[in-house]
């Protein structure tokens, strides 16, 4: 089962507000485990940096003004994703920013559907508690000690982690099976018994008797 780790990192919060996408990071999971194929992309977005989104991720005007427009890593973007489901933590922000970008090049949307929102997981599993990516990386004791800044790709290998935490766990069968051959080795090596004989002894039935004719009057079973 494939699935794609996506994170995004903007020049703020609203894409009805003139907003775009500057980075586009997305690693790759096969069965849960990251494959070691990754994604990632920085986006000239054609407009200033405002002060507010710099301070959160570190991309200058200057750094971004050699990188290229959506339009030229559309293809890259869309081929790696394929039509796997994507984890993406709060992923109603990433998509609505990915979905503004997609619409202005008269291109279908990626559908909601898609998306395995890790807000959610978090939520519905620890309910009151943080559920921002930070807070689950602490919770899980997951190394976020590089995310000085936020980075699309660092945020996508880290919600990774705390995605396959939030399902279970690494290979969570691994203990139970363990446990299993474990005891169908200890079984296979304790020595047989014989079976232990359960039909009653003369004197048994002689007392069952004697009970019978002593408590019950006339019981059914004897009737003609």
């Amino acid at each position: 089962m494939r699935e794609v780790v996506l994170d995004t990192e903007t020049t703020g919060l609203d894409p009805a507000l003139g907003h775009r996408v500057v980075e586009i990071g997305c690693v790759e999971l096969v069965n849960h485990v990251p494959s070691g194929r990754s994604l990632q992309l920085y986006i000239n977005p054609d407009r200033e940096m405002p002060a507010d989104a710099f301070e959160v991720h570190g991309l200058s005007d200057a750094f971004l003004a050699d990188k290229p427009r959506f339009h030229e890593v559309v293809g890259e973007v869309l081929g790696f994703l394929g039509d796997s489901p994507l984890v993406i933590h709060n992923a109603g922000f990433d998509l609505r920013f990915l979905n503004a970008e997609l619409a202005a090049l008269d291109l279908p949307p990626i559908a909601t559907a898609r998306a395995i929102d890790t807000v959610q997981l978090a939520r519905a599993k620890y309910p009151g508690a943080p559920a921002s990516l930070d807070a689950l990386c602490r919770r899980f004791a997951i190394d976020a000690s590089a995310r000085g800044k936020h980075g699309a790709l660092l945020g996508a290998e880290l919600l990774a982690e705390v995605y396959l935490e939030l399902i279970g766990g690494r290979q969570p069968d691994l203990t139970l099976d363990a446990a299993a051959d474990a005891g169908g080795e200890a079984a296979a090596s304790r020595p047989l018994r014989p079976p232990r004989p359960h039909a009653p002894s003369p004197a048994e039935l002689a007392a069952h008797e004697a009970f019978i004719a002593r408590e019950i009057k006339a019981p059914i079973w004897r009737r003609p």
